[in-house]
């Protein structure tokens, strides 16, 4: 298991400026973009290095949704800078964004394919030792500051792709609740769906004891591993905390118990999938976001067409679970049953059916858009979906059920409408 040290509670991004000053840092880079740079969040960081005397350089240029040029535009900031620490404030888009500008200023000589995720890079292993970053979430979703993955729109391939080393995880996560209150709903509840599937694609996963060949060296052992004692534990009980608090933190932005409860269970469920991985909701996501036509979600602040992650992987999902269930029912019942299915009398062989209709029925109470039909697509592009997730195999392959190129135009077909 591997995780990023953790810190939780209200205010504790104050306490920015004294880790730094711990660490020795004397050239700091701290990332943002160009929204939250105006906000509390970013606020309470820059007062906090204020205080403690920090000299720092601020990168506000992040884009919402990656891709391979606003990466190499952060690495060659990076570069450039000589830094010897980092502090990434925003959602999962801010926080990858800044684990691949350490990582390749960390390495400067390397080409950007060497560490991006095989077949579309060489997925070579990080040797090289990076810079401390500490990572300062502003939403309750990608959890990435627990993870060694960063996720970027690959503009040439119309596909995300990503890195994915344990190298990369930051040193240490501030999560502070107060970051959740300027939160709008929308994105309170895109950011919520990727908790929601990082935890049930983690527990359903394929057992880590089922995967092989085994690595030659541990080096080589991927970040994401399959289901295994300890990620379920933090699975289940992040899908308990959704099942409990998402819909309210989405209806009301002053109920700040809602809110830290949600930005608690995104670091839970990154504890779980950053170990465990995830699979075909997320394989499939990659393309919805990357082949995104016309489609500008309500609450986004942004000059680009894009489909949030947590929407992209969420629609999928009924789709998805109905069709892995057939391997471990009783982990897909369980799921159904905390997020409020009464399965008393249930037949194990419909567990897959009961789960689809219980995110049907949530995803319908949240008002969350009808398939994918709803943000731009239709059976005509099918192919091209398919043909996106192919390279996808690093999540893929996790699956508890192998899936052929008929099987996922199917589950693209059945995803077109949800309701």
């Amino acid at each position: 298991m591997a995780i990023s040290n953790i810190r939780y509670g209200e205010g504790v991004t104050k306490e920015v400026g004294m880790d730094l000053q711990n660490l020795g840092a004397r050239r700091v880079c701290l990332m943002t973009d160009k929204n939250l740079s105006q906000l509390p969040p970013v606020n309470a960081v820059l007062n906090s290095l204020a205080k403690y005397r920090i000299n720092f350089q601020m990168y506000d240029n992040v884009r919402v949704e990656p891709t391979d040029q606003s990466f190499l535009d952060a690495i060659k900031f990076a570069k450039k800078g000589e830094f010897d620490a980092y502090v990434a404030v925003g959602g999962g888009s801010v926080i990858d964004t800044c684990k691949a500008a350490n990582l390749y200023a960390s390495s400067p000589t390397s080409d950007f394919l060497d560490y991006v995720n095989a077949p579309i890079g060489k997925g070579k292993p990080v040797t090289v030792p990076l810079k401390p970053l500490i990572a300062v979430p502003t939403t309750a979703g990608t959890g990435s500051e627990t993870t060694g993955v960063a996720i970027f729109d690959f503009k040439e391939l119309k596909v995300k792709t990503g890195i994915a080393s344990r190298a990369i995880k930051p040193t240490l996560g501030i999560i502070d609740p107060l970051h959740t209150l300027s939160m709008p709903e929308r994105i309170v509840a895109n950011s919520g769906f990727d908790v929601l599937c990082h935890a049930l694609e983690s527990y359903t996963a394929l057992p880590y004891n089922m995967r092989s060949p085994c690595p030659s060296n541990p080096i080589n052992r991927p970040a994401y591993q399959g289901s295994n004692p300890i990620s379920d534990v933090w699975a289940l009980h992040a899908l308990r905390i959704v099942a409990k608090y998402l819909k309210r933190a989405i209806r009301n932005p002053e109920d700040r118990e809602a809110r830290a409860n949600m930005h608690l269970a995104s670091a839970f469920a990154g504890i779980g999938f950053g170990n465990a991985g995830v699979h075909l909701c997320h394989g499939m996501s990659y393309p919805i976001s990357g082949l995104v036509k016309t489609y500008k979600p309500k609450d986004y602040n942004v000059d680009h067409s894009l489909v949030p992650h947590g929407l992209s992987v969420v629609l999928t999902s009924p789709a998805v679970f109905a069709f892995t269930a057939q391997i471990h029912p009783e982990r897909h019942l369980e799921a159904a049953e905390i997020l409020g299915a009464d399965i008393r009398t249930a037949r194990i062989k419909d567990a897959g059916f009961i789960l689809a209709d219980t995110l049907r029925k949530f995803l319908f109470d949240l008002n969350v858009d009808d398939g994918l039909a709803a943000i731009g697509y239709s059976k005509a592009d099918i192919p091209a979906l398919v043909k996106g997730t192919l390279p996808q195999e690093r999540v893929t392959k996790l699956s508890p059920r192998p899936q052929t190129e008929e099987d996922l135009s199917a589950l693209f077909e059945a995803s077109m409408k949800l309701y």
